[in-house]
């Protein structure tokens, strides 16, 4: 096993759990988590960040998934606690092993960024919603300023090899958009204390559209 290898598989989603488990970070989960109800899937549910904040009594099962499979433990026992039905298994958002129309609720915290093919992802998750279900998201993403944006780029080869494959300039209400979700903005902003470069942050609701 190369360098770069054992560092992805062992250290990074370490270093990245850490760095989204930050005080502001963990705030915004906040204000969007507990809007979660019924039947629940979360892509990157890795480490359980989320699980403090659902609403135990708004959640009737939850599922999830995740590339790493040695952070889904976590995220598994803190689910079983709460006594819900739990089927937690590793996994891509390319392809959600889940059925069509099967959740009322997806969540999606800091994880568009790293995926391969966010289009697909995307699609995926708009496949597994009920209709009127509802894809709560909350994302780091390209900035709306173009000095930013220069640093972004900038900055992006080397932070993709650093943190997970994660992307700093990838859109991510208009990508919603373009793949077929209706957008419901909750608030948009820099993250407070963070720099610029990695701080753009969206969330929201996103809806099927037309449905």
């Amino acid at each position: 096993m190369g360098l770069q290898s054992w560092y992805d598989q062992h250290l990074m989603p370490r270093l990245v759990g850490y760095a989204c488990s930050q005080g502001q970070i963990m705030k915004r989960r906040s204000g969007l988590v507990p809007l979660a109800t019924g039947d629940v899937f979360e892509l990157g549910c890795g480490g359980g960040l989320n699980q403090q904040f659902y609403d135990t009594n708004a959640v009737t099962s939850f599922s999830g998934i995740d590339p790493h499979g040695m952070m889904l433990d976590e995220a598994r026992s803190q689910a079983r606690a709460k006594g819900w039905e739990v089927d937690i298994r590793e996994g891509r958002g390319e392809e959600i092993p889940f059925t069509s129309g099967s959740f009322d609720t997806v969540v999606c915290t800091f994880t568009l960024c790293t995926v391969e093919d966010p289009a697909r992802v995307m699609s995926e998750m708009r496949r597994i919603l009920k209709p009127g279900g509802r894809l709560l998201f909350l994302e780091h993403g390209r900035a709306p300023d173009a000095e930013v944006v220069k640093w972004q780029e900038r900055i992006e080869p080397t932070w993709k090899r650093l943190a997970g494959g994660c992307h700093l300039t990838r859109p991510i209400g208009s990508a919603l958009r373009g793949s077929g979700f209706e957008v419901e903005p909750l608030g948009q902003g820099y993250l407070p204390k963070s720099p610029r470069f990695a701080g753009w942050n969206e969330w929201g609701i996103a809806r099927k559209a037309g449905v």
